[in-house]
Protein backbone atom coordinates (compact mmCIF):
# COMPACT_ATOMS: atom_id res chain seq x y z
CA UNK A 1 0.00 0.00 0.00
CA UNK A 2 1.03 3.55 -0.62
CA UNK A 3 2.98 5.24 2.14
CA UNK A 4 0.96 8.22 3.35
CA UNK A 5 1.30 10.44 6.39
CA UNK A 6 -1.02 13.36 7.01
CA UNK A 7 1.17 16.21 8.25
CA UNK A 8 -0.87 18.86 10.01
CA UNK A 9 0.00 21.94 12.04
CA UNK A 10 -0.23 21.30 15.76
CA UNK A 11 -2.34 23.54 17.97
CA UNK A 12 -2.74 23.79 21.72
CA UNK A 13 -5.37 21.25 22.66
CA UNK A 14 -6.27 21.03 26.32
CA UNK A 15 -6.11 17.41 27.47
CA UNK A 16 -4.58 15.45 30.29
CA UNK A 17 -1.42 13.81 28.97
CA UNK A 18 -0.36 11.74 31.95
CA UNK A 19 -1.63 8.49 30.45
CA UNK A 20 -0.11 8.50 27.01
CA UNK A 21 -2.51 6.24 25.20
CA UNK A 22 -6.12 5.18 25.26
CA UNK A 23 -7.23 2.38 22.90
CA UNK A 24 -5.12 0.35 20.51
CA UNK A 25 -4.80 -2.99 18.73
CA UNK A 26 -1.88 -5.15 17.59
CA UNK A 27 -2.35 -8.06 15.18
CA UNK A 28 -0.61 -10.31 12.67
CA UNK A 29 -1.68 -12.31 9.62
CA UNK A 30 0.11 -15.68 9.62
CA UNK A 31 -0.80 -16.28 5.96
CA UNK A 32 0.65 -13.08 4.50
CA UNK A 33 3.25 -12.44 7.20
CA UNK A 34 1.86 -8.94 7.76
CA UNK A 35 2.20 -7.20 11.13
CA UNK A 36 -0.27 -4.49 12.12
CA UNK A 37 -0.65 -1.74 14.69
CA UNK A 38 -3.43 0.83 15.16
CA UNK A 39 -4.81 3.10 17.86
CA UNK A 40 -6.04 6.48 19.01
CA UNK A 41 -5.81 8.84 21.98
CA UNK A 42 -7.08 12.22 23.15
CA UNK A 43 -3.71 13.90 22.65
CA UNK A 44 -3.52 16.36 19.75
CA UNK A 45 0.07 15.91 18.62
CA UNK A 46 1.89 14.36 15.70
CA UNK A 47 3.27 11.64 17.96
CA UNK A 48 0.26 11.61 20.30
CA UNK A 49 -1.06 8.21 19.28
CA UNK A 50 1.56 6.75 16.98
CA UNK A 51 4.45 6.95 19.47
CA UNK A 52 3.46 3.61 21.01
CA UNK A 53 3.61 1.68 17.72
CA UNK A 54 6.71 -0.53 17.72
CA UNK A 55 6.86 -3.14 14.95
CA UNK A 56 9.75 -5.61 14.85
CA UNK A 57 9.93 -6.60 11.18
CA UNK A 58 9.36 -10.28 10.51
CA UNK A 59 8.60 -10.91 14.18
CA UNK A 60 5.76 -9.01 15.84
CA UNK A 61 4.57 -5.79 17.44
CA UNK A 62 4.35 -4.29 20.92
CA UNK A 63 2.37 -1.37 22.37
CA UNK A 64 3.28 0.10 25.76
CA UNK A 65 0.65 2.56 26.99
CA UNK A 66 -0.69 4.24 30.13
CA UNK A 67 2.01 6.37 31.76
CA UNK A 68 4.04 5.79 28.60
CA UNK A 69 7.78 5.38 29.11
CA UNK A 70 10.30 5.37 26.26
CA UNK A 71 12.59 3.20 28.35
CA UNK A 72 9.88 0.57 28.89
CA UNK A 73 9.12 0.62 25.16
CA UNK A 74 12.78 0.09 24.28
CA UNK A 75 13.04 -2.75 26.77
CA UNK A 76 9.95 -4.41 25.32
CA UNK A 77 11.44 -4.23 21.83
CA UNK A 78 14.74 -5.69 23.02
CA UNK A 79 12.93 -8.62 24.62
CA UNK A 80 11.03 -9.34 21.39
CA UNK A 81 14.24 -9.09 19.35
CA UNK A 82 15.85 -11.49 21.83
CA UNK A 83 13.16 -14.08 21.09
CA UNK A 84 10.83 -13.75 24.07
CA UNK A 85 7.19 -14.69 23.53
CA UNK A 86 4.53 -12.00 24.10
CA UNK A 87 3.70 -13.46 27.51
CA UNK A 88 7.38 -13.56 28.48
CA UNK A 89 7.62 -9.90 27.46
CA UNK A 90 4.65 -9.05 29.70
CA UNK A 91 6.21 -10.88 32.64
CA UNK A 92 9.61 -9.24 32.10
CA UNK A 93 8.15 -5.74 31.86
CA UNK A 94 6.13 -6.23 35.03
CA UNK A 95 9.18 -7.43 36.92
CA UNK A 96 11.53 -4.78 35.50
CA UNK A 97 9.48 -1.59 35.28
CA UNK A 98 11.80 1.39 34.92
CA UNK A 99 10.00 3.26 37.73
CA UNK A 100 9.31 0.23 39.87
CA UNK A 101 5.56 0.73 39.45
CA UNK A 102 4.10 -1.57 36.79
CA UNK A 103 0.61 -1.18 38.28
CA UNK A 104 0.05 1.96 36.20
CA UNK A 105 1.14 0.43 32.88
CA UNK A 106 -0.71 -1.29 30.06
CA UNK A 107 0.96 -3.50 27.44
CA UNK A 108 -0.09 -5.66 24.48
CA UNK A 109 2.00 -7.74 22.09
CA UNK A 110 1.61 -10.34 19.34
CA UNK A 111 4.11 -12.25 17.20
CA UNK A 112 4.06 -14.38 14.06
CA UNK A 113 5.92 -17.32 15.64
CA UNK A 114 6.54 -19.08 12.32
CA UNK A 115 2.86 -19.07 11.38
CA UNK A 116 1.48 -19.92 14.84
CA UNK A 117 0.81 -16.49 16.36
CA UNK A 118 0.97 -15.78 20.08
CA UNK A 119 -0.53 -12.81 21.92
CA UNK A 120 -0.56 -11.41 25.44
CA UNK A 121 -1.62 -8.36 27.41
CA UNK A 122 -1.02 -6.74 30.78
CA UNK A 123 -3.08 -4.09 32.57
CA UNK A 124 -1.99 -2.71 35.93
CA UNK A 125 -4.59 -2.15 38.63
CA UNK A 126 -3.71 1.54 38.91
CA UNK A 127 -4.42 2.48 35.30
CA UNK A 128 -7.12 5.12 34.92
CA UNK A 129 -10.64 3.72 34.65
CA UNK A 130 -12.21 2.39 32.65
CA UNK A 131 -9.50 -0.06 31.57
CA UNK A 132 -9.42 -3.48 29.95
CA UNK A 133 -7.41 -5.67 27.60
CA UNK A 134 -8.46 -8.69 25.53
CA UNK A 135 -6.46 -11.17 23.47
CA UNK A 136 -7.15 -13.65 20.68
CA UNK A 137 -5.15 -16.09 18.56
CA UNK A 138 -3.51 -13.36 16.44
CA UNK A 139 -4.44 -10.09 18.15
CA UNK A 140 -4.45 -8.14 21.39
CA UNK A 141 -6.48 -5.00 22.19
CA UNK A 142 -6.22 -2.66 25.17
CA UNK A 143 -7.65 0.58 26.47
CA UNK A 144 -7.60 2.87 29.47
CA UNK A 145 -9.31 6.18 30.36
CA UNK A 146 -12.25 4.76 28.44
CA UNK A 147 -15.81 6.01 28.58
CA UNK A 148 -16.77 2.34 28.81
CA UNK A 149 -15.02 -1.00 28.34
CA UNK A 150 -17.33 -1.59 25.37
CA UNK A 151 -14.87 0.50 23.35
CA UNK A 152 -12.37 -2.36 23.45
CA UNK A 153 -14.95 -5.13 23.29
CA UNK A 154 -16.50 -3.58 20.18
CA UNK A 155 -13.05 -3.32 18.64
CA UNK A 156 -12.58 -7.04 19.17
CA UNK A 157 -15.95 -7.90 17.66
CA UNK A 158 -15.23 -5.83 14.56
CA UNK A 159 -11.74 -7.27 14.09
CA UNK A 160 -12.90 -10.86 14.39
CA UNK A 161 -15.97 -10.48 12.16
CA UNK A 162 -14.51 -8.32 9.37
CA UNK A 163 -13.33 -10.18 6.28
CA UNK A 164 -10.51 -8.87 4.14
CA UNK A 165 -6.90 -7.92 4.62
CA UNK A 166 -5.24 -7.32 7.96
CA UNK A 167 -5.33 -3.59 7.25
CA UNK A 168 -9.08 -3.67 6.58
CA UNK A 169 -9.67 -5.58 9.82
CA UNK A 170 -7.61 -3.06 11.80
CA UNK A 171 -9.44 -0.12 10.25
CA UNK A 172 -12.80 -1.72 11.04
CA UNK A 173 -11.66 -2.20 14.62
CA UNK A 174 -10.88 1.51 15.00
CA UNK A 175 -14.22 2.44 13.47
CA UNK A 176 -15.95 0.21 16.02
CA UNK A 177 -14.27 2.15 18.82
CA UNK A 178 -15.39 5.52 17.42
CA UNK A 179 -17.91 7.33 19.62
CA UNK A 180 -17.87 10.65 21.49
CA UNK A 181 -15.63 10.18 24.49
CA UNK A 182 -14.19 6.80 23.51
CA UNK A 183 -11.23 8.39 25.26
CA UNK A 184 -13.26 10.02 28.04
CA UNK A 185 -11.07 13.15 27.92
CA UNK A 186 -12.50 13.92 24.47
CA UNK A 187 -16.16 13.64 25.46
CA UNK A 188 -16.73 17.39 25.82
CA UNK A 189 -15.61 17.94 22.22
CA UNK A 190 -17.87 15.20 20.86
CA UNK A 191 -15.04 13.20 19.29
CA UNK A 192 -13.46 9.83 20.03
CA UNK A 193 -9.88 11.02 20.13
CA UNK A 194 -7.49 13.73 18.97
CA UNK A 195 -4.96 11.59 17.10
CA UNK A 196 -5.11 8.18 15.41
CA UNK A 197 -2.90 5.91 13.34
CA UNK A 198 -2.80 2.65 11.41
CA UNK A 199 0.39 0.88 10.34
CA UNK A 200 0.93 -2.44 8.52
CA UNK A 201 4.31 -3.98 7.70
CA UNK A 202 4.57 -6.66 5.02
CA UNK A 203 7.50 -9.03 4.48
CA UNK A 204 9.02 -6.75 1.83
CA UNK A 205 9.42 -3.81 4.26
CA UNK A 206 12.95 -3.03 5.42
CA UNK A 207 12.44 0.00 7.67
CA UNK A 208 9.94 -0.03 10.56
CA UNK A 209 10.50 3.55 11.65
CA UNK A 210 7.47 5.82 11.61
CA UNK A 211 6.29 6.74 8.12
CA UNK A 212 8.25 4.03 6.29
CA UNK A 213 6.00 0.96 6.23
CA UNK A 214 3.87 -0.26 3.33
CA UNK A 215 0.87 1.30 5.09
CA UNK A 216 1.74 4.13 7.47
CA UNK A 217 -1.06 6.62 8.16
CA UNK A 218 -1.14 9.19 10.96
CA UNK A 219 -3.71 11.91 11.74
CA UNK A 220 -3.92 14.46 14.52
CA UNK A 221 -6.19 17.37 15.47
CA UNK A 222 -5.32 20.88 14.29
CA UNK A 223 -6.94 24.25 14.92
CA UNK A 224 -10.23 22.81 13.66
CA UNK A 225 -11.64 19.95 15.72
CA UNK A 226 -12.60 16.92 13.62
CA UNK A 227 -12.97 13.16 14.09
CA UNK A 228 -9.49 11.64 13.57
CA UNK A 229 -10.75 8.11 12.94
CA UNK A 230 -12.94 9.32 10.06
CA UNK A 231 -10.04 11.30 8.60
CA UNK A 232 -7.86 8.21 8.93
CA UNK A 233 -10.56 6.22 7.11
CA UNK A 234 -10.48 8.75 4.24
CA UNK A 235 -6.73 8.33 3.87
CA UNK A 236 -7.07 4.57 4.13
CA UNK A 237 -9.71 4.47 1.39
CA UNK A 238 -7.46 6.58 -0.84
CA UNK A 239 -4.59 4.15 -0.32
CA UNK A 240 -6.85 1.22 -1.30
CA UNK A 241 -7.91 2.95 -4.51
CA UNK A 242 -4.36 2.90 -5.81
CA UNK A 243 -3.22 -0.45 -4.45
CA UNK A 244 -6.03 -2.87 -5.32
CA UNK A 245 -4.39 -3.41 -8.67
CA UNK A 246 -0.95 -2.01 -9.34
CA UNK A 247 0.15 -1.43 -12.90
CA UNK A 248 3.85 -0.98 -13.53
CA UNK A 249 5.30 -0.55 -17.01
CA UNK A 250 2.12 -1.90 -18.56
CA UNK A 251 2.00 -5.02 -16.33
CA UNK A 252 -0.89 -5.76 -13.97
CA UNK A 253 -1.97 -8.72 -11.85
CA UNK A 254 -5.54 -9.49 -10.76
CA UNK A 255 -7.11 -10.50 -8.49
CA UNK A 256 -4.58 -9.72 -5.82
CA UNK A 257 -4.96 -11.09 -3.15
CA UNK A 258 -5.95 -14.33 -4.90
CA UNK A 259 -7.35 -17.68 -3.84
CA UNK A 260 -5.51 -19.62 -6.56
CA UNK A 261 -5.61 -18.16 -10.07
CA UNK A 262 -4.25 -14.83 -11.26
CA UNK A 263 -4.41 -13.11 -14.61
CA UNK A 264 -1.24 -11.35 -15.68
CA UNK A 265 -1.72 -8.62 -18.24
CA UNK A 266 1.27 -7.35 -20.20
CA UNK A 267 1.18 -4.79 -22.98
CA UNK A 268 3.42 -6.88 -25.19
CA UNK A 269 3.67 -10.62 -25.81
CA UNK A 270 6.76 -12.76 -25.38
CA UNK A 271 7.21 -11.85 -21.71
CA UNK A 272 7.99 -14.31 -18.97
CA UNK A 273 6.96 -14.25 -15.31
CA UNK A 274 9.08 -15.77 -12.53
CA UNK A 275 7.58 -16.36 -9.10
CA UNK A 276 9.66 -16.29 -5.91
CA UNK A 277 8.93 -16.87 -2.22
CA UNK A 278 9.66 -14.05 0.22
CA UNK A 279 12.99 -15.78 0.94
CA UNK A 280 14.00 -15.63 -2.73
CA UNK A 281 13.34 -19.25 -3.72
CA UNK A 282 12.12 -19.63 -7.30
CA UNK A 283 8.87 -21.62 -7.32
CA UNK A 284 7.56 -21.10 -10.83
CA UNK A 285 8.32 -19.82 -14.34
CA UNK A 286 5.44 -18.90 -16.61
CA UNK A 287 5.29 -17.85 -20.23
CA UNK A 288 3.10 -14.86 -21.07
CA UNK A 289 2.27 -15.42 -24.76
CA UNK A 290 -0.89 -13.33 -24.75
CA UNK A 291 -1.97 -9.87 -23.73
CA UNK A 292 -3.59 -11.45 -20.65
CA UNK A 293 -2.53 -14.86 -19.35
CA UNK A 294 -4.15 -16.95 -16.61
CA UNK A 295 -1.73 -18.57 -14.16
CA UNK A 296 -2.81 -21.30 -11.77
CA UNK A 297 -1.12 -21.14 -8.36
CA UNK A 298 -3.09 -24.02 -6.84
CA UNK A 299 0.07 -26.04 -6.21
CA UNK A 300 1.50 -23.37 -3.91
CA UNK A 301 0.93 -22.80 -0.21
CA UNK A 302 -0.81 -19.69 1.06
CA UNK A 303 1.57 -16.81 1.64
CA UNK A 304 3.31 -13.82 0.09
CA UNK A 305 5.19 -14.21 -3.20
CA UNK A 306 6.98 -11.87 -5.58
CA UNK A 307 6.52 -12.08 -9.34
CA UNK A 308 9.15 -10.64 -11.65
CA UNK A 309 8.08 -10.00 -15.24
CA UNK A 310 10.88 -9.94 -17.82
CA UNK A 311 11.07 -9.06 -21.48
CA UNK A 312 14.11 -10.80 -22.88
CA UNK A 313 16.80 -10.13 -20.29
CA UNK A 314 15.18 -6.95 -18.98
CA UNK A 315 13.09 -6.83 -15.79
CA UNK A 316 10.08 -4.64 -16.52
CA UNK A 317 8.02 -5.10 -13.35
CA UNK A 318 7.95 -6.78 -9.95
CA UNK A 319 4.62 -7.47 -8.25
CA UNK A 320 3.85 -8.71 -4.73
CA UNK A 321 1.31 -11.56 -4.87
CA UNK A 322 -0.78 -12.56 -1.85
CA UNK A 323 -2.10 -16.11 -2.08
CA UNK A 324 -4.76 -16.97 0.50
CA UNK A 325 -6.45 -20.35 0.04
CA UNK A 326 -8.02 -20.46 3.50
Amino acid sequence: MKKTTLLLLLFCYSVLTYAQHTFSIVAVDPVTGEIGSAGATCIAAEDGAIVISDIVLGTGVIHTQSFYSTANQMNARMRMEAGDSPQQIMDWLEANDVSGNPTQRQYIAVDLNSGSPRSAGFTGVNCFEEFIHVTGPNYAIAGNILLTNDVVLDMETAFVNTTGTLAEKLMASLQAAKRPGADSRCLADGISSASAFIRVADPSDTDSSLGNLSLDLNVWITSTIFEPIDELQNLFDQSLSVTDLSTINGVSVRPNPTTGTIRVKAVSGGNQAILYTITGQRVGTYELPNNETAIDLANLESGVYFMTVIDGNKVIATEKIILDRS
